[in-house]
């Protein structure tokens, strides 16, 4: 087992995702347009990485791992873990996805036992639970990136109330009862009841979309995209009360965002590097084709006005730490010009990613080379590494931290 190795992950073909972003990464043909939504690279049930072992051969991540847990996890990850605890993903969102929140690590533990004893498959399309783990997630803009993320404060939904008419009938709601209830009341109502009240606000915005008049920072253009793409059988999606309730986030390139479990969210477009814990859990409640639950996601939704922070990152020399509270990963990345030089210590099975330019990667034993077409690595544990640029670069640097949060 060398210290460091090229490793490819697995693409991900969502109707969402976009056509260039990835094809470009992997430097594969995409002549048919096909989506390319995610590269995931971790060692999840779904998504094998697979690692160079420098010969001409190959094995896959999670074998290396589980032969040699203390050597290439090291001993606090493996103590801790036993496993490689997050996975790393690039994403392109073209269009918006899903109404969605994840569940906390004791309720994962729970449901997915439900399920199992329940008899349903893994792979079945009305499964909810995929696995028993929290899925806190951190996504950082690779270029300009729209989300929804939690729930408005009240002075803010007020507002959207009075100054957007259609939905004024539901202030009394939600002044009465508060977050819950507005939501519950939204999220359950008859598709009907959704109809009628949703009508006339997409018959009013979608002109304007249309004609190029509404911008991105309010709330009806992304309602009336959301009309476009996910109403079906003449029924208006559920989903467009969360564009006006949730925050509206536009995140420049740099800008980094952590979602706990809990936290309601929607990515809306742009690309982004995303890392979260090693789990697939996802409960949806609109603007989707998977599988819709509103039942279940209404168990694991936090009802209450989110203060978010948009994440800059901490500079530790020629890296850009994004810290957060999750004990599973962090990211970091490193911006470097042609002929810099920037040296590290894996603390764990490390993954790297580079999205811009090519550097050679060397641990003074081995070395290999990360461009375009072959843009990934992972390093084991206790491997001092220095990444040179040959051009300008970028790379994303996959962990676990030390001092993790509470």
């Amino acid at each position: 087992m060398k210290g460091i190795a090229g490793l490819t992950g697995t693409v991900k073909h969502y109707d969402w995702g976009g056509t260039h972003l990835i094809p470009s990464l992997l430097q594969v043909d995409n002549k048919e347009q096909q989506p390319f939504a995610e590269y995931w690279l971790g060692v999840h049930p779904l998504a094998d990485g697979i690692v160079e072992d420098g010969t001409g051969g190959t094995a896959i991540l999670k074998d290396i791992i589980s032969n040699n847990k203390e050597q290439t996890l090291g001993e606090r990850v493996n103590k801790q873990f036993g496993n490689l605890p997050y996975l790393l993903k690039a994403m392109d969102v073209k269009d918006m996805l899903s109404i969605q929140v994840h569940p906390s690590k004791k309720a994962a533990e729970e449901e997915f036992a439900k399920e199992n004893a329940a008899g349903i498959p893994l792979t079945a399309g009305n499964r909810n639970y995929k696995d028993n783990n929290h899925k806190p997630e951190l996504a950082m803009a690779l270029s300009d990136f729209w989300l929804l993320h939690g729930f408005k404060s009240e002075v803010e939904l007020l507002k959207i109330f009075e100054q957007v008419k259609e939905l004024g009938g539901l202030k009394a709601l939600f002044q009465l009862g508060g977050y819950e209830a507005l939501y519950s009341k939204v999220m359950t109502m008859p598709q009907e009841e959704v109809d009628k009240l949703l009508s006339p606000l997409v018959s009013r915005i979608i002109p304007l979309y249309k004609e190029g008049k509404l911008d991105r920072s309010k709330e009806d253009f992304w309602a009336a995209r959301a009309a476009l793409t996910y109403s079906q059988n003449n029924h208006i999606d559920r989903g467009i009360f969360s564009v006006y309730f949730f925050n509206v986030l536009h995140l420049k390139k740099g800008q980094a965002i952590f979602q706990d479990a809990g936290i309601p969210h929607a990515y809306l477009e742009g690309p982004n590097v995303e890392i979260m814990a090693n789990s697939d859990n996802v409960l949806r409640g609109g603007l989707t084709t998977k599988h819709i639950d509103v039942k279940e996601l209404l168990k694991h939704v936090k009802c209450e006005a989110t203060k978010y922070e948009i994440l800059k990152g901490e500079w530790h020399g020629l890296e850009r730490i994004y810290p957060t509270k999750a004990p599973d990963f962090q990211l970091s990345s490193f911006e470097l010009d042609p002929g810099e030089k920037a040296n590290f210590t894996a603390g764990t099975t490390e993954i790297l990613l580079l999205t811009e330019g090519e550097v050679t990667l060397t641990n003074g034993t081995d070395s290999i080379r990360l461009l375009l077409g072959k843009p990934s690595a992972v390093v084991f544990a206790g491997q001092k590494v220095q990444l040179e640029a040959h051009t300008k670069s970028a790379v994303y640097r996959a962990t676990v931290p030390v001092h993790n949060g509470e």
